[in-house]
Order: C-alpha cells, then structure tokens, then sequence
C-alpha cells in the first residue's frame, strides 16, 4: 500500500499530514509556506509512493463556502493537473482547527507553543485525514 496524504491550505501556512504505508496511523508532518508548498509536494510524491491526496475544503457551519474555498478549488485544479494519476479528494474541515487546538491541549503541549500557528496547521491536516480514513474504512 501507499501513503495517503492531507493538506490543510492556508494563505500563509499550508499543513501537511500523512499516513504510514499501511494507512493506519497518520501523523502531522510540515508546515510549509504557502509559496513552496508546490516544489515539496513534488519532492515528497518523487520520494514516497503517495496513494491519494485529501485537501481540507473550508465551509461555514451552515454549509456555504468561505473566504477561501475558492483558492481550495483552484488548488485542487492545480494538484489534479500536475498529479493526473493521484485522486485527490476533498474533506469537510470545519471545526478542525478548535479540535486541533484541544488536541494540542490534551497532549499537554505548553501555552506559548500552542500560540504558533505552524504547529495548528499540521495537526489540523492530521484530523482531517483522520476523518478521512474513518470515512473509507
């Protein structure tokens, strides 16, 4: 089997997650910026034998896009394109970032590294992975 792995895009920040090859456990693994995020998605696919690309798809609780699900779409064009042979999936990511949070929280991560974003971003792509797989399983 291959890895599978998530994306939580961001403006900024883009956290990336990924599984074992068994797709059993997946783990936060980089926060890049946004503007490299391409160049080493490209690295890690000519590196590791990648199955599937899940993308983090911002939506208001009430269902209705966001300020970014546009810049989510045009990204997920953009993987489709460079990537044809990667099925890239999308995933419902609201509330990732408040479950990110209380996971950092629970694991006892201290007040001031909780503050940085980075460390937000790659669990936040992590749970939604995570939700991912429980879907397909």
């Amino acid at each position: 089997m291959a890895r599978i792995l998530a994306i939580d895009y961001g403006k900024k920040r883009v956290g990336i997650a990924v599984t074992d090859p068994l797709q059993i456990i997946c783990k936060p693994l980089i926060v890049l910026a946004e503007d490299g995020f391409i160049n080493w998605l490209d690295q890690y696919i000519k590196t590791e034998d990648v199955e599937a690309i899940v993308l983090g798809m911002p939506l208001r609780l009430n269902g209705e896009h966001t300020h970014i699900t546009d810049d989510i779409i045009k990204i997920e064009q953009v993987l489709q394109e460079k990537w044809p042979s990667i099925p890239i999936h999308t995933m419902d990511e609201r509330l990732t970032s408040k479950m990110a949070h209380q996971s950092l929280i629970d694991s006892g991560v201290p007040k001031q590294k909780r503050k940085e974003k980075g460390a937000l971003d790659s669990v936040s792509a992590a749970l939604i992975l995570q939700t991912y797989l429980a879907r397909i399983k």
